[in-house]
């Protein structure tokens, strides 16, 4: 690892898919024992794709993006920072807090209880508190939650989970009939204006990386309809409304406008160009789902709920205030 960096980044060529984490890192760390390899691994030091892994046998994919990072990870969020604001039999709504994956990574899913406790994700930690708000007398692992959609590991905000296949299957449908209300607050740098953003976006782009294309027949379509919340010297609060809810639908629509969201650290660059500079000091991807409504998978009536930033973007937000 060069001295003084941050971390190393390594992309997966088409001759490495399938090789092991392990197997990778040590072809770029050849001074170094498979035993001292894997430890960089259990560490917390190896991310794919911007996600921590733990798992030397982790099998790469073509395009994958490995960063050793020259310290290790920060320790795992406890299922304390998560608040739940409401709670039925059908369905739950949470405040995710940032730094934790919504779910887990399918070749993780056959982990140990002891292992997925080292990285754990919204999933996994929602259960035991529904438990304690139920007070469920523990008799094996609690029901698991229904995924209906996700927030980024670094985006903070709303969430709801589904906890029984009818409330799974209708909210299902409000999604595909693009009737939930999901409203996110992003601050990118520059001036930009309110307005509609349509697309279609590509799993690959040209270089490993989401994005959108000008095939007419390609990808799927994207729209985000932007407003401006707040002006600042420099800066712009957008509140950015999904109509559709594709996979960094909102970090591609406003990096494609050329105002990547501060913080982001995936697609502040163009294929085969050097990243921009981020100046911002952002703590992390300056992305917060603000705003969640839907209506009750069961009863039809309206839910609605608001989050204010999180501590971290309102002190960065502060700092960018004159």
């Amino acid at each position: 690892m060069s001295e003084g960096a941050s971390s190393d980044r390594y992309a997966v060529t088409a001759a490495q898919a399938g090789m092991t984490l392990a197997a990778f890192l040590r072809t770029h760390l050849s001074d170094q024992s498979w035993r001292e390899v894997r430890r960089l691994i259990e560490v917390r030091r190896a991310r794919i794709r911007g996600e921590l892994c733990l798992d030397p046998a982790r099998r790469l994919k073509e395009g994958d993006a490995v960063e050793l990072l020259a310290r290790p990870a920060p320790r795992p969020v406890e299922r304390e920072a998560i608040t739940i604001r409401y709670l039925d039999p059908h369905v739950v709504v949470v405040e995710k807090p940032a730094g934790i994956p919504t779910v887990r990574h399918p070749s993780e899913r056959g982990w140990s209880r002891q292992r997925k406790a080292l990285s754990p994700t919204l999933e996994d930690l929602v259960p035991p508190l529904i438990a304690l708000k139920e007070t469920r007398v523990a008799k094996g692992p609690p029901p698991r939650l229904r995924v209906v959609h996700r927030l980024d590991k670094e985006t903070s905000g709303l969430l709801v989970f589904a906890r029984r296949i009818a409330a799974e299957q209708s909210l299902g449908k409000q999604f595909k009939a693009h009737t939930v209300v999901r409203r996110y607050l992003a601050i990118v740098p520059g001036n930009v204006e309110g307005q509609r953003i349509a697309s279609r976006l590509v799993r690959d782009r040209g270089d490993g990386r989401r994005g959108s294309t000008h095939l007419p027949d390609a990808g799927k379509e994207a729209v985000t309809h932007v407003e401006v919340k707040e002006r600042l010297p420099g800066y712009t609060i957008l509140a950015c409304r999904l109509e559709t809810g594709r996979t960094h639908q909102i970090r591609i629509h406003l990096a494609e406008l050329g105002h990547p969201i501060c913080g982001e650290k995936v697609y502040q660059r163009k294929p085969g160009q050097e990243p921009e500079p981020d100046r911002s000091g952002a703590p992390r991807l300056a992305l917060h789902a603000v705003e969640l409504g839907f209506a009750h998978p069961m009863t039809g009536r309206a839910l609605h709920w608001t989050m204010p930033l999180p501590a971290d973007l309102q002190h960065f937000v502060d700092r960018l205030r004159p």
